[in-house]
């Protein structure tokens, strides 16, 4: 004979399964698995900067438990105390690790990085790991709000300093562009204007007389042409007469001329004293040239010479004595002075 289940009884075994169903799944929700082994941990925090129950626990990015509760420390100390449920049974963390609370994205979801000891990602033997329900060193990471605003802080000092030096600067230019300024300015533009008219102009003029001497200046590229070729063709003979240069200039500077520019300058500065001592009046020369009755007496005996030679021609009888029979009166003298004594 079956056993017959009342109605309130399958209504009562439905309900109790909802139940179960529905915590399981706001277990599930909430990050927690009623089947699977866990462990609790704490972190205290000066500033949990917006994290909630339900906010992910990981490490490097994957996920390994759940923030279960956050409350005030007992202390008064203002400090918050955060639950962590680990779900990786088998993770082990070791001394030294601390929680960090960062930023998952832009809207400024946080989690929990659990960030390892140096010693345990170097490999090495750490002093031991954390257990159930024990304390982790909490720390924050600066959030992007905060690292935009640290940015934009200092920027937007220098904007406004910016913009005080561009209010200068407009205050300067606005007294000068005054209204004498802007008429100046508008003859400037026109005289600008006219000299690029002038320019167009002489360009043109340029132009039309290019096209006219066209044929000219073609003959002197071409005469051109041919003084590099003749150049070319003779390059021998001009290296030759560039060596033959080089050799001259090499006789002449192992040659004596600096010895006789030497000797040419003692004598320039002998003939310098000698000329500086008649200019003094020095030695026979000097008093010659500067000696003015030496030149008195001289010019004085000119006169009187002159004088004697016109006598001279004018009164020759004066002077010379002709005579016809003077000859042997004087040869009687003569042996009659040479005849001895009687």
């Amino acid at each position: 004979m079956a056993l017959k289940i009342s109605k309130e009884v399958r209504t009562g075994i439905v309900v109790l399964i909802a139940i179960g169903i529905f915590i399981y799944g706001l277990n599930i929700l909430k990050g927690r698995n009623l089947f699977s082994r866990t462990y609790q941990l704490y972190a205290v925090y000066n500033n949990i900067d917006g994290l909630v129950p339900t906010n992910p626990v990981q490490i490097n990015g994957y996920k390994v438990g759940t923030v279960k509760d956050i409350e005030l420390m007992p202390d008064h100390s203002g400090k918050i105390l955060v639950e962590m449920v680990i779900t990786e049974h088998d993770l082990k963390i070791g001394k030294g690790s601390y929680a960090e609370i960062v930023s998952l994205d832009l809207l400024g979801t946080k989690a929990i990085s659990l960030k390892m000891s140096d010693s345990l990602r170097a490999g090495k033997p750490v002093v031991g790991y954390y257990q159930d329900k024990d304390t982790l060193v909490g720390a924050v990471q600066e959030g992007i709000k905060e690292g935009v605003t640290r940015t934009l802080v200092p920027l937007q000092s220098k904007a406004k300093e910016l913009l005080n030096s561009i209010d200068s600067v407009m205050d300067i230019v606005t007294v000068i562009l005054n209204k004498d300024a802007r008429n100046n300015l508008s003859k400037s533009f026109a005289h600008i204007t006219v000299a690029m008219a002038s320019l167009e102009k002489t360009a043109l003029r340029l132009d039309t007389l290019v096209m006219a001497e066209k044929n000219r200046i073609h003959m002197i590229f071409v005469n051109i042409d041919h003084i590099s070729g003749v150049l070319s063709e003779n390059a021998d003979k001009l290296s030759n007469i560039i060596k033959n240069l080089d050799a001259v200039s090499d006789s002449l500077a192992r040659s004596k001329i600096t010895s006789t520019i030497s000797n040419a300058n003692s004598a320039l500065a002998h003939a310098a004293s000698v000329l500086e001592k008649v200019n003094k009046g020095e030695g026979s020369l000097g008093l010659l040239v500067n000696d003015k009755r030496l030149y008195n007496h001289l010019d004085s005996a000119s006169a009187d010479l002159d004088k004697l030679l016109i006598d001279v021609n004018a009164n020759p009888g004066r002077y010379v004595h002709i005579s016809v029979f003077g000859g042997k009166d004087k040869k009687k003298k003569k042996k009659q002075k040479d005849s001895p004594p009687k």
